[in-house]
């Protein structure tokens, strides 16, 4: 078995949550930064991390890092990795992103540009060729430059791991996947117990909670890169991790789910969403504004992510939106809230005090999710 070092990146301020999920999945985390999580494993590794990782963007495996403050040093150091042990000579390789925080070369474009050629000059001389037709898998690269430390890492997953598949059909504003999931795993919310998501739109709470509830991997019916890597990465090993995750699907487990939106083609695009991620029959989708929020039952659990202004339309109506959020909740029974808001003025608006936030990045905007935690049910005999 090959050992990789693999890295994970998240959304920034949801590393805790990952880490959790990696050793959950039995790896060791050997580091924990902004933004990613470091871990090792072998070719099995790759395979269910990708399949079963609700919130990581993708996975990567670690190829080097050195220290690199001139373009040079750039070409030099690239052209030390032991790029041969994961490109063969038909592979197709190139920097698909390059991201620079602190260091001196800044440059995308220019960092890019500089490794392809330092790849190029190294794979060159270890297969004895000048030209690469490049007609074989695909082998993309991603790159990180922090302080001047130069960190080089395949990409295995491709899109994205939010795209699971099922959200053909999206709302202006959408919420990732991986991100949804993260917010649902941050509260206390159990299969069996009530979720209502008054804001729905696509849908994409509500479905992430069932596939949850349901133990359905979120990778399960999507593709990867690295499926095409024959030579590291063996096809029964994506065969074993699929037939694993099959395995653990809960088909039979009952889930009272439900979201609201006030947009009737929301609605249907959500229940178009949930049936193509398997979950339809779990979840309640209803049109149906904040103004109406009700529930008859105790200890249920309101995990939404409501308008906060992108659009300047919007602005103007979110001082009554927050307030009517809040007392739709006051009027609920030992109910827990949990709003994921760049709305500056929402505690104020919805009349509560978050007993904790957490600031999110959702993509290069600033959130906070506040948390409003209820009494907890009492224990079944």
């Amino acid at each position: 078995m090959k050992r990789f070092e693999l890295i994970a990146p998240c959304h920034f301020g949801l590393e805790a949550v990952l880490k959790r999920e990696i050793t959950d999945l039995g790896y060791d985390v050997s580091k924990v930064e902004d933004g990613r999580i470091t871990f090792v494993g072998d070719e099995e590794a790759v395979c269910r991390a990708n399949i079963f990782l609700r919130t990581a963007e993708r996975i990567l495996i670690k190829i080097g890092s050195f220290r690199a403050e001139t373009f040079e040093e750039l070409f030099q150091g690239t052209k030390e990795l032991p790029l041969e042990e994961f490109i063969p000579r038909d592979g197709r390789f190139w920097v698909t992103k390059a991201a620079s925080i602190k260091s001196r070369l800044f440059s995308p474009s220019d960092i890019q540009s500089v490794m392809k050629k330092a790849m190029v000059a190294r794979l060159g001389e270890i297969y004895g060729v000048s030209w690469f037709a490049e007609d074989g898998a695909s082998f993309p690269i991603r790159v990180f430059l922090m302080r001047d430390e130069v960190t080089a890492a395949l990409d295995t997953t491709g899109e994205s791991l939010h795209k699971r598949g099922y959200r053909r059909l999206v709302a202006k504003a959408p919420l990732a996947e991986n991100l949804a999931a993260s917010l649902i795993m941050l509260t206390p919310w159990r299969e069996g117990r009530i979720l209502v998501d008054p804001f729905c739109g696509s849908g994409t709470i509500p479905i992430e909670a069932a596939m949850i509830a349901a133990n359905i991997a979120p990778g399960m019916n999507r593709g990867f890169t690295a499926k095409s890597w024959r030579h590291l990465i063996p096809p029964k090993e994506w065969e074993d991790a699929c037939e694993e995750a099959l395995e653990l699907v809960l088909p039979d487990t009952q889930s009272d789910i439900q979201g609201y939106d006030i947009d009737d083609k929301m609605v249907e695009i959500s229940r178009a969403n949930a049936r193509l991620a398997g979950v339809e029959h779990m979840i309640h989708f209803q049109r149906r504004g904040i103004e109406q929020l009700s529930h008859g039952k105790k200890y249920g659990f309101l995990i939404t992510n409501p308008p906060y202004g992108e659009r300047m339309e919007e602005k103007e109506n979110l001082p009554s939106l927050y307030r009517m959020i809040g007392e739709r909740f006051q009027a609920l029974d030992s109910w827990s809230l949990y709003v994921l808001s760049a709305y500056e003025r929402a505690q104020e608006d919805m009349g509560l005090k978050a007993a904790k936030n957490r600031k999110i990045y959702n993509g290069m905007m600033k959130t906070y999710f506040y948390q409003f935690p209820g009494p907890k049910p009492p224990k079944q005999r």
